[in-house]
């Protein structure tokens, strides 16, 4: 492998220089901005609502994966769960995805393949639940619980989830209005009762 072949590499698995400014990441990464507008125009869900579940997941980074559980604090044993790439998404799930889309070549650390999961996602999540995909705060708690576990209520006796619901919100409304400046559309109203 070249040395301009291997730096090439390396920063394609770079977060973007401002993960916080939603115009910079698509200016960045133009094949993001239209990956997301796919999704978009397929499945429903607003570019800054799937970017900030992307954020939150991983911060960009597509080999993303969690931590160890540890034996004594000190020797890791195995990983936390098989969640793994830029939507933390889980083995079981993924392959659910590349089955029922068709897309078995779909993979974790591909920006495209993993947005179109969230829409995806986000289109099974609605039938299930009814959140609708601009819903950011409880399509979060409902990405993060699955569709049953958000229709139980499992993330109710979760105050950490419910607070990083609302960082998600908070981040799409941010994304949005950013989004917005730099000419894309505005998220319709949300129900704020959440």
């Amino acid at each position: 492998m070249t040395t301009a072949v291997f730096v090439a590499q390396a920063c394609a698995n770079l977060p973007p220089s401002d993960i916080d400014d939603l115009c910079t990441i698509f200016d960045e990464r133009g094949s993001w901005r239209a990956a997301a507008l796919a999704a978009r125009k397929e499945w429903g869900v607003p570019e800054p609502v799937s970017l900030a579940i992307l954020y939150q997941e991983s911060r960009f980074r597509p080999e993303a994966r969690p931590g160890w559980r540890r034996v004594l604090w000190l020797i890791p044993i195995a990983r936390l769960s098989s969640a793994y790439g830029y939507g933390q998404v889980k083995d079981g799930t993924w392959s659910d995805y590349q089955s029922r889309t068709g897309n078995g070549s779909a993979r974790r650390t591909d920006f495209r393949d993993v947005v179109d999961f969230i829409g995806w996602y986000a289109s099974v999540i609605r039938r299930a639940t009814g959140i609708e995909p601009h819903d950011a705060y409880n399509l979060y708690l409902a990405y993060h619980e699955g569709p049953s576990g958000f229709a139980r209520g499992s993330h109710r006796d979760k105050p950490w989830l419910l607070g990083v619901a609302r960082k998600v919100q908070a981040r799409a409304d941010l994304y949005a209005a950013q989004f917005a400046a730099c000419g894309g559309p505005p998220l319709p109203p949300r129900n704020t009762a959440s």
